[in-house]
């Protein structure tokens, strides 16, 4: 390695995942041309990294916020794109983190154009601000994890449902809860002493959920918000119609009706499912399919049972789509519900659609996921998306999911009874 050339990151060496983080590098020649590389193993050992070729100015610096990337994982000014445009090192994997005990550690470094290294820096992207607490609860029915801000709050409550699949991750709750949001994710199965599989849900589970939240000391909203994605999207928007106590939802890339599994609620059937047809999924070169026209059709008379009835509820609504989702149309289930709750003379929502991006939109900065196994079709998938569109649509989206729950997650409470 050379001794002249430098790797800085600023503001720091170690910021939350979440936060953006400048690139520079110093003490090359003028305008050499050299690769920037970053590298980083997820919590499953799978490695991920990108590489970019970058000319220097006419002082030997590189700053990313400002040069644009020659060739490589990406081209053009993209300041982070070392980070969003990280490939696994083996096909169909998805980036994972899911405790937030474990640092996203990103390794960049500085190449000649023959490959030797010049340069390095290592970049810790934490998961959870160091004085946010970290409980695991295990209360009643409830398997999760409880984080709670530092301070003495109030705060505002939410409950993190993440997909629908086994197992817990912690990931968004954490960063939620290290923007000021108390925050309590749920497993539904194939975590702890939950079952491995299950044949049905129970609305149940869920209210216990929230009225564990609304017990919390430092909770200040009387309701709860609820952030989904994917197949919890349609369990937000039924926790929603018929559950008291919810105040503010957040659906992302959902489906406007109750999908795979029946939904009960004190032992009765309140939604069939909506089913699928995997034979007409369409098989990529890659081995992996598009399931996006798999699901019925919610709209036809037979499936018309299996529509979530969120014109009921009394919280507000942030429904997101991306319009390049490949798992399911959720751009087209967006738009149907938009039109049910005009007709219902509701003005409780507000809508995204954004152009160019995936199925799975998550917390900034993370590598971009062409494809990873789906559990229901038990091949991969592919999720949609042009890496660009989607890493841009993750930053807008992030923030405004914190405007939306501190906008309408109130500090008022009266108790409430359940709507069915």
């Amino acid at each position: 390695m050379s001794a002249q050339v430098r790797v800085r990151l600023l503001p720091s060496a170690r910021c939350l995942f979440d936060e953006p983080v400048q690139v520079k590098v110093a003490g090359l020649k003028s305008r050499q041309v050299v690769t920037l590389r970053a590298r980083s193993t997820d919590d499953k050992g799978v490695v991920f990294s990108s590489s970019a070729t970058y000319r220097a100015d006419g002082n030997g610096e590189i700053n990313l916020d400002r040069e644009p990337s020659l060739s490589g994982s990406y081209v053009g000014v993209e300041p982070m794109g070392l980070l969003w445009s990280m490939r696994a090192d083996v096909m169909h994997k998805r980036f994972q983190k899911t405790s937030p005990l474990n640092t996203h550690v990103v390794n960049f470094s500085v190449h000649e154009e023959e490959g030797g290294k010049l340069a390095e820096a290592t970049h810790d992207r934490r998961l959870i601000r160091d004085e946010v607490t970290r409980v695991p609860v295990k209360d009643g029915n409830i398997r999760g994890v409880l984080f709670t801000p530092p301070g003495g709050g109030p705060f505002p409550a939410v409950l993190d449902l993440y997909t629908f699949g086994g197992g817990l991750s912690e990931k968004r709750a954490s960063l939620l809860a290290s923007r000021g949001f108390l925050v309590l994710t749920v497993a539904l199965y194939g975590h702890d002493d939950l079952p491995k599989n299950i044949k049905e849900i129970h609305l149940d589970y869920f209210e216990e959920a929230i009225e564990f939240l609304k017990k919390q000391e430092k909770v200040g909203s009387k309701g709860v918000g609820v952030i989904s994605l994917s197949k919890s999207g349609d369990l937000a928007l039924s926790i929603a119609s018929f559950l008291p106590n919810v105040e503010a939802v957040v659906w992302i890339n959902g489906c406007s009706a109750n999908t795979a599994l029946p939904l009960y609620y004190k032992k009765n059937l309140i939604l069939p499912a909506l089913m699928y047809d995997f034979k007409k999924a369409i098989l990529t070169v890659s081995g992996a399919i598009i399931s996006k026209y798999c699901m019925h059709d919610p709209l036809k008379e037979e499936n018309k049972a299996t529509l979530i009835p969120i014109e009921r509820a009394k919280g507000r609504f942030l429904f997101v789509a991306s319009e390049d989702d490949l798992n399911w149309d959720s751009k087209a289930y967006m738009d149907e519900m938009v039109e049910r709750l005009k007709r219902h003379g509701k003005e409780n929502f507000e809508s995204l659609s954004y152009p160019g991006a995936g199925h799975y939109l998550e917390p900034p900065y993370g590598p971009y996921c062409p494809s990873s196994f789906h559990g229901l079709a038990g091949k991969p998938v592919l999720w949609g998306g042009e890496p660009r569109a989607h890493a841009a649509a993750e930053v807008h989206l992030w923030k405004k999911i914190q405007e939306f729950f501190r906008t309408h997650l109130s500090c008022d409470f009266s108790p409430t009874k359940a709507k069915l």
